[in-house]
């Protein structure tokens, strides 16, 4: 579903200002820029568009900062929400958030789904450590 264009226009806003902490390294300011977005989305939060990519980016956040079991908590709420189920980038971090956790299994499954999705291109900027979790598997 889609948000009141105020009220999406003001939640974009706030996420920009979470990238560009993230970008300047500044993780823990990011998610509480990421969180306020979060607390804009009504409830149930897992029915909008907008969750999707704000729990995306607080995974992803929580994953720079080496906070695997919260960036997974993160990314499978993301799953949860209009096509994160379909998104190789979450397949990607939710699969490296568990290889870190060393739940290899369940990293392997998430690992798979990010390269059926997107290919072997997905792996390009990442540790090749991740890619060789499943390349028996291909």
């Amino acid at each position: 579903m889609e948000l009141q264009d105020e009220l999406y226009e003001k939640i974009v806003s706030i996420c920009s200002k979470g990238d560009n902490l993230v970008d300047s390294l500044k993780y823990d300011e990011a998610i509480e820029m990421y969180l306020q977005a979060l607390d804009l989305v009504p409830e149930p939060k897992y029915i909008w568009e907008a969750s999707t990519w704000i729990y995306t980016a607080l995974g992803d956040t929580y994953y720079f900062k080496k906070d695997y079991n919260a960036a997974k908590g993160f990314l499978f709420d993301a799953i949860n929400c209009p096509d994160g189920i379909d998104n190789p980038f979450i397949m990607l971090r939710l699969g490296e958030s568990l290889y870190e956790l060393r739940d290899i299994d369940k990293s392997k499954e998430y690992l798979l789904r990010a390269y059926i999705l997107e290919g072997y291109s997905i792996f390009d900027s990442e540790d090749d450590k991740y890619f060789d979790v499943i390349k028996d598997e291909i």
